[in-house]
């Protein structure tokens, strides 16, 4: 296999230009990032281009040739912008790179610098996909994607003609899990499908009035009312296929029964897998979670409205259902509409494209058990859907037995395992010529 220790130095490279995404339009420009990706690109004799939504907001892409043309192509997309991170908080500055104890420390460490660097650096040390490769490294994933994925498919589809099936963030990682017999599983968890969100804005109307005199159209009680019923409602269990295969195949690595028979068996079963059961939880049923509020402007004035927001995240083919049933929820006076909504998305769990990429985990690691899972939250893979691509969240990483992975993207202190970068590097490039 080719030498891979230049992922840790592009890794570092990446972070240390501050790429922050504040949302609604406040970012620091992705740019620079996407200016030193082109001249890496264009160093190893790949050319690409820098496509700008807004000035600064910037996403370059390029296509790597295959050695059989005729295969469908492969999106590689992943986001050069970041969370804010806090310095007080940190234990070192957030945009410094630093290598300390086996590990890169900074914001985008694990989401995703890290996969843009292991990508350059497989390019680097000379993969040859066996079928073309579009890389997509864009702006704003951490916020609507308005000037970086769902731009691009709006503005300029043809830069991801053929491509059939993308690769990005979330999955691919070692988790740790003990088995019944005692045993430690290897479980790798590849994306085959994430919850929609649907961000809701309610808005309650009545009659408006003096605080002090009895009012039962009060705007303020209707929306508190209907916040409550919403905040109490507990969604039914809804079983993907996704979460279904995930739920049976680590039931079995791990030798645990598994009771799919009813909500309350899946519920029981889920909590029977442990440290492994967390990875569904989130994903067994759709979640309604008020969020923001917003009423009155004065103590002792009734409001003509009161609004708030609500964080949905639903489920593949759940949609229609679960908006029926929220409109029953909400009450006489109180209605809905989209702040932000963007669908479900589901790829095949039995396609190639995942036994290729269980084959490329399983040869680095031979203990590997690879499942798919759904992602709780929302990724670019909602824009690149649209195209018809179906998607996967395939990042590969080695994570040492207790490093709490999934405290690191938004945490603080991010970081990610030095030896993790070399070992995604190598799946990668196996990936990459193998699929």
């Amino acid at each position: 296999m080719a030498d891979v220790a230049d992922a840790v130095q592009i890794c570092a490279d990446l972070i240390r230009f501050d790429t922050t995404n504040r949302g609604g339009g406040d970012a620091e420009p992705e740019r620079p990032a996407a200016e030193y990706v082109a001249a890496f690109l264009d160093g190893l004799g790949i050319p690409s281009k820098i496509y700008e939504a807004a000035p600064g907001r910037a996403s370059v892409i390029a296509r790597v040739a295959g050695t059989d043309p005729a295969l469908p192509a492969l999106l590689v997309q992943g986001h050069l912008d970041v969370v804010p991170a806090d310095a007080a908080d940190w234990s070192v500055p957030p945009f410094s790179g630093e290598v300390r104890d086996g590990y890169l420390w900074g914001r985008g460490a694990t989401d995703m610098k890290d996969f843009v660097a292991m990508v350059l650096a497989a390019l680097a040390g000379g993969v040859r996909p066996r079928r073309d490769v579009v890389l997509a490294f864009v702006a704003d994933e951490e916020d609507r994607g308005d000037y970086g994925a769902h731009w691009l498919v709006a503005a300029h589809p043809e830069l991801f003609e053929g491509c059939a099936a993308a690769i990005s963030e979330s999955g691919g990682y070692t988790y740790h899990v003990p088995a019944a017999d005692g045993r430690i599983v290897h479980l790798y968890p590849v994306g085959t499908a994430e919850r929609g969100t649907a961000h809701l804005r309610l808005t309650a109307r009545g009659r408006a009035g003096h605080g002090s005199r009895p009012n039962d159209e009060n705007a303020v009680t209707r929306l508190v009312d209907a916040l409550h019923r919403i905040a109490a409602h507990r969604w039914p269990v809804s079983l993907t296929p996704t979460v279904q295969a995930f739920l049976e195949r680590t039931g079995a690595a791990l030798g645990v029964p598994v009771d799919l028979s009813d909500g309350d068996a899946v519920d029981a079963s889920v909590a029977a897998l442990g440290p492994a059961g967390g990875l569904v939880v989130p994903t067994v049923r759709n979640s309604t979670t008020p969020t923001m509020l917003d009423a009155g402007y004065k103590v002792n004035v009734i409001p003509t409205t009161a609004t708030a927001q609500v964080d949905v995240r639903v489920l593949p083919g759940t949609e229609d259902a679960l908006f029926a049933e929220l409109d029953e929820l909400l009450g006489e006076g109180v209605t809905r509409e989209f702040v932000a909504h963007q669908p479900p998305v589901q790829a095949p769990v039995d396609s190639p494209w995942f036994a290729s990429m269980a084959t490329a985990l399983q040869a680095e690691d031979p203990e590997a058990v690879v499942v798919p899972y759904c992602m709780g939250g929302g990724t670019d893979a909602k824009a690149f859907a649209q195209l018809g691509i179906v998607n996967y969240g395939f990042a590969p990483l080695w994570l040492p037995a207790g490093f709490p992975y999934r405290a690191m993207a938004h945490g603080v202190d991010e970081r990610v395992p030095v030896a993790g970068l070399h070992f995604g590097t190598r799946v990668l490039t196996r990936f990459l010529e193998s699929c």
